[in-house]
């Protein structure tokens, strides 16, 4: 039994998942703040709070399998779809952060810390975040530093600032960096107002000063500070910081694609004909997950939800689009996760070994997939050949349904305003005879006689 991939930086424990199955494993490192937060309550606690995933004690026979052999073995909950912070809207990086600042605030409570702040610890179940590193919670001894006050600012507060002070989507940068974005080079891009607060200047300026300072000392010349850090400040600290970052907002005005559902190509009577089509697939397939792609505000996802499908994966390219889906299903309380997604250069397996961090592909694990109004963007707006389009489409999912709109419809002229257009073979036939060659075509539908195709199919 092998270890999850992304499971392996800290030696207090390994996580292990089977099927449905996860397990913990707590090897000796562990053993002894693991026992202490166990016997102190301090997890049961955080647990009843809904700020940590669920926990149980174990002697599955799967243990067996593990090596080294643990000293404790726990059993969660299966997170059914694991996202990552670069692919989190602003409103849901701005809920893991005060979440992670919650379950800290409470820890301390109990005379209990975490040891890192790694914003990889927070995963969505729909849109509410839960921690999920029972392991990053340790006994906390009166005057210590907050070991992960650099690497909470590198992967929460600094990709929030940058996107709220600066209007600047940070999850490209993220994403490339893997660790986020470190305080020296928001500074360098922040304004001099920016500066003024005092949290950006205590926690993005000032660390990274020190951080430069600590660049050019001379290792033989470095002294390990002996500064303590009494509770009381280090909550203040905390706290400030979850002030700070509630009054966090985006900058004002909308993009042009999170207006689509409001102004759009097709009446009512052809947005009635799709939503009927999407509900078709869904009652019929009932999928545990399902994949929106392109799903702008969610009504197409709510239709699904509403005749069959138990939950859904919801992406999009457009940051505002996924903030309105974000706040719908986070009023409504169905069980969707808005993500962000660049369709043509999708989230790849990266980090360590290339496998720390799972591709979009390997972690769509899901029933059915809907994909409307989005293959003229990744074939003429991102000169994906169409076949391509089509094959990765249907990869994602062994059932689904595609939207293909032709060259006569205004979107798509909209992407052919300003170019040559060198795309002889988007056509529907082409578009049909791609799909028949990789699944069934269970149904198709004009929508209107001059209207977009919609297909449903089912993979051989």
């Amino acid at each position: 039994m092998s270890p999850d991939p992304g499971s392996f930086r800290d030696p207090a424990g390994r996580v292990y998942i089977r099927d449905d199955r996860v397990l913990r494993a707590v090897y000796e490192m562990g053993r002894e703040n693991f026992e202490a937060a166990d016997k102190a309550g301090v997890l049961d606690a955080l647990i009843a709070k809904d700020l940590l995933i669920g926990a149980t004690k174990t002697r599955s026979k799967l243990v067996k399998e593990l090596d080294p052999e643990p000293c404790h073995v726990l059993s969660h909950p299966l997170i059914p779809f694991i996202s990552y912070p670069y692919e989190w809207t602003f409103s849901q990086l701005k809920a893991a952060a005060l979440l992670h600042l919650e379950l800290h605030l409470e820890a301390l409570k109990l005379d209990f810390t975490l040891c890192d702040a790694t914003a990889y610890n927070v995963q969505f179940q729909g849109t509410t975040p839960i921690f999920i590193d029972h392991l990053s919670i340790v006994p906390y001894e009166e005057g210590e530093i907050w070991a992960g006050h650099r690497q909470f600012c590198m992967q929460f507060l600094n990709p929030l600032i940058l996107w709220a002070k600066r209007g600047v989507v940070p999850n490209s940068w993220y994403r490339g960096s893997v660790e986020g974005i470190p305080p020296e080079d928001l500074a360098a891009v922040l304004k001099w107002r920016d500066k003024l607060s005092f949290t950006v200047l205590a926690h993005v300026v000032t660390q990274a000063k020190v951080h430069s300072h600590a660049l050019k000392t001379e290792t033989k010349e470095r002294v390990v500070s002996a500064r303590k850090l009494p509770k009381r400040s280090l909550v203040a600290m905390l706290e400030g910081l979850k002030d700070y970052i509630k009054g966090l907002e985006l900058p004002g005005g909308r993009s042009v694609w999170s207006e689509y559902a409001d102004d759009n190509s097709y009446n009512a009577d052809k947005r009635a004909e799709k939503h009927e089509f999407v509900a078709a697939m869904a009652s019929k397939v009932k999928p545990k997950m399902m994949f929106d792609i392109g799903c702008n505000s969610g009504d197409f996802t709510a239709t699904a939800l509403d005749a069959g499908a138990k939950s859904v994966v919801a992406f999009d390219f457009d940051y505002g689009a996924l903030e309105q889906a974000y706040s719908r299903f986070s009023q409504s309380k169905q069980p969707v996760m808005p993500l962000w997604l660049d369709a043509a250069n999708p989230s790849p397996a990266q980090g360590w070994a290339n496998a720390e961090r799972a591709s979009l592909n390997d972690r769509g694990n899901v029933d059915a997939m809907v994909a409307l109004a989005v293959i003229h963007h990744i074939a003429i707006g991102r000169n994906v050949p169409l076949d391509m389009a089509v094959d990765w489409l249907i990869g994602l999912a062994p059932q689904g349904v595609i939207e293909f709109p032709n060259k006569d419809d205004v979107m798509v002229r909209k992407l052919l305003a300003n170019r040559k257009d060198i795309f002889p073979d988007y056509t529907e036939e082409a578009f049909l005879h791609h799909v028949g060659e990789r699944a069934k075509i269970v149904k198709q539908k004009k929508l209107g006689e001059d209207g977009r195709l919609i297909v449903r199919y089912r993979r051989n």
